[in-house]
């Protein structure tokens, strides 16, 4: 189930980007900082918002927000829809829930190898030692 982000609720920042532009470069600020508060949004539930602050630690701030930046692109507003659609998908990723494991047991025969390889191994060292007849 996709979260819908509200554009009332994200925080752009724009700096000059590095890389390739030439001269543009040094003009024009198209590297862009997405900032989105989770705790604060009103469209996750507290249990979505828990999965959140746990998963995607190494992306929040100090101010509980998590920053996604884009600076692939030449201009701001390509790099704007790179780093929403890189949000969309560190949220998506962080609200999927794992599949619960379920155990399961060795079959006989695999223990049947594993003993027979066991007992195989136990043979070669016996005949390798030294042995008083």
């Amino acid at each position: 189930m996709p979260v819908k982000l509200p554009h009332s609720e994200l925080r752009f920042e724009f700096s000059r980007s590095g890389g390739k532009g030439g001269q543009n470069v040094n003009k024009v600020e198209s590297r862009v900082q997405l900032f989105w508060n989770p705790s604060l949004s009103g469209v996750l539930t507290e249990e979505q918002k828990e999965r959140l602050s746990k998963k995607l630690a190494s992306h929040v701030t100090l101010r509980g927000e998590i920053m996604v930046s884009a600076s692939s692109e030449r201009s701001q507003e390509q790099n704007r829809l790179a780093a929403l659609t890189k949000l969309q998908a560190l949220v998506r990723k962080g609200l999927s829930v794992p599949k619960k494991r379920r155990p399961t047991r060795p079959t006989k025969a695999s223990k049947e190898r594993r003993l027979e390889s066991k007992n195989r191994r136990s043979m070669i060292k016996y005949t390798r030692s030294k042995r008083d007849f």
